[in-house]
């Protein structure tokens, strides 16, 4: 728990590691900066990793913390009685599902997603081959992850439309976003895309692409100009006065 102003939102922060790893400690420099930068409370959650833990698990303990977060947002840490769901990576897609789930729930006002999964793998993302094995975490690495926690589950699963949302979500009720992309990214495009879908359902999103970054830069380069640079984008939108029903964005 990261103590803020009464002023904002609570942050509701879901960690990345492709859903096999990452802890509380891996993003508690990112989580920190975010806290301190933005003004806003923010707690940080844990949950089961696969292969240990298969799909739906890491979803299910992330639901069901950010609704225990958000049934006692008045016992916790200074806030304003309205929580954003963040996270990067697998993270980001956990944060996307759980906002999705609650996308109704009173007080929701906003979603961060940092470099997150929103495809399976299996589609045509042109970053997969064009940043393969550039970046920190090469292509490879980000299909076993999935495997890992998908198992035997067929991509085309209906039960993977919470994971991986697709024609059959609505996505016109999403509240406010900002995404993140890195260029050194297997699933650069992915985010991209989903921002894309998002602006076109009529939702409020702000989409902003780190040049020279690489994949997992909250967690893995310390102190560096992009991981600044993603805090400083992230406070930004977070400490812009939220409303329930805020203006478009671009």
């Amino acid at each position: 728990m990261y103590h803020g102003n009464a002023d904002k939102p609570m942050v509701i922060y879901t960690h990345g590691g492709g859903w096999v790893v990452g802890s509380l400690d891996t993003h508690d420099r990112f989580c920190r900066a975010l806290s301190q930068q933005s003004g806003c409370s923010l707690i940080s959650i844990d949950y089961r990793l696969a292969p240990e833990y298969q799909f739906p698990a890491a979803h299910d303990d992330s639901l069901e913390a950010s609704r225990w977060v958000i049934d006692n947002l008045t016992n916790l840490a200074p806030n304003n009685g309205m929580f954003i769901l963040a996270g990067d990576s697998a993270g980001g897609n956990i944060a996307i599902a759980t906002t999705l789930a609650l996308t109704h729930q009173y007080g929701m006002a906003g979603c961060l997603a940092i470099y997150p999964a929103t495809q399976h793998y299996i589609t045509d993302l042109p970053s997969y081959t064009e940043h393969a094995k550039s970046g920190l975490v090469p292509a490879r690495n980000m299909r076993w992850c999935c495997d890992a926690y998908l198992g035997n589950i067929a991509p085309a699963d209906p039960s993977l439309e919470r994971i991986f949302p697709g024609r059959r979500t609505s996505l016109n009720n999403f509240p406010r976003t900002l995404i993140i992309t890195a260029e050194k990214d297997p699933i650069r495009d992915d985010g991209a895309r989903f921002a894309v879908r998002l602006h076109r359902a009529g939702c409020k999103v702000m989409y902003k692409h780190l040049e020279t970054a690489s994949h997992g830069l909250v967690c893995s380069e310390g102190d560096s100009g992009d991981f600044q640079r993603a805090v400083s984008l992230a406070s930004q939108w977070l400490a812009t006065p939220l409303i329930l029903k805020s203006p478009q964005e671009d």
